[in-house]
């Protein structure tokens, strides 16, 4: 126990800068929206944990569940107490509408929103639905055949979707992206090129990424050969702080070294006034 609390002790010296946990100068309320259990999100959890103090600030966390908001029970207006909202990865049509009427919410009434995985495709449909007016916008995983596939199977994936070889055969594991000049992206991560993992076989379709650039959604990631939209934002002139990503960068969160883009989200949700 010695010989790993001194080994410890060397990590954390040696990181630069120091990792100081200030005195809480005050607490931020997030929301996560989904329909299953909040303990399945143990790392986005933790993420945001660790986000927050590097910023010196305490997180109190709440979740809430989609199909309320979906049915009607949970009024959007309670969105209004937090100081920022998240939807993490998923999968599936329950509770999905009422996730796209979070989103809608969050986006007209400026809280900073966070979506992971299945979080940005949500955010991308309900662009494409209210600002883009693609009416009937939707994902293929749920409507094969919706008037606008916003989203749908990649194309490496549509022999094992279409044999229902679902199992071992996602797009796994770590891709490089590129980023671009001034953006929220960009801007947090401090660097031009990234890698990070990866867990999905759906995403943007690339025949509608011109029509939402034009309707004012930025993808500021992209994979090297610009086939792949990996994050997609609003501009802070629009939004203080929309963004959501096609892979999940709780997966390199670390206690010492919390992740670039959970940074700047509870940032901005700290800022919100």
């Amino acid at each position: 126990l010695k010989f790993l609390v001194n080994k410890l002790i060397r990590q954390m010296q040696r990181h630069k800068p120091p990792f100081v946990i200030n005195r809480h100068r005050r607490a931020i309320f997030h929301c996560l929206v989904d329909f299953v259990l909040a303990d399945v999100y143990i790392s986005v959890l933790e993420a945001l944990k660790t986000a927050a103090y590097s910023q010196g600030l305490k997180l109190k966390l709440t979740y809430l569940g989609s199909q309320k908001f979906e049915n009607g029970e949970t009024p959007l207006s309670e969105l209004d107490k937090y100081n920022g909202v998240l939807i993490p990865g998923g999968f599936g049509e329950t509770g999905v509408e009422g996730k796209i009427k979070v989103v809608e919410y969050v986006r007209k009434n400026k809280i900073p929103y966070f979506g992971l995985c299945y979080g940005m495709q949500l955010a991308v449909i309900e662009y494409a639905r209210n600002m883009a007016n693609l009416a009937g916008a939707h994902t293929t995983e749920i409507k094969p055949n919706a008037e606008h596939p916003v989203i749908a199977v990649m194309e490496g994936q549509k022999e094992n979707v279409a044999a229902s070889k679902l199992g071992g055969t996602m797009r796994l594991g770590g891709y490089p992206c590129t980023l671009e000049e001034g953006t929220i992206a960009r801007e947090a991560y401090g660097v031009g090129e990234i890698r990070e993992r990866h867990r999905h076989r759906y995403e943007v379709n690339q025949k509608y990424v011109e029509t939402l650039t034009k309707a004012g959604l930025v993808f500021s990631g992209m994979s090297p050969d610009k086939t792949l939209m990996e994050i997609a934002e609003l501009p802070k002139s629009v939004h203080p702080f929309f963004l959501g990503t096609q892979f999940h960068p709780e997966f390199l969160s670390r206690p010492l070294s919390p992740h670039p883009l959970f940074v700047a989200f509870v940032r901005a949700a700290g800022e919100k006034k």
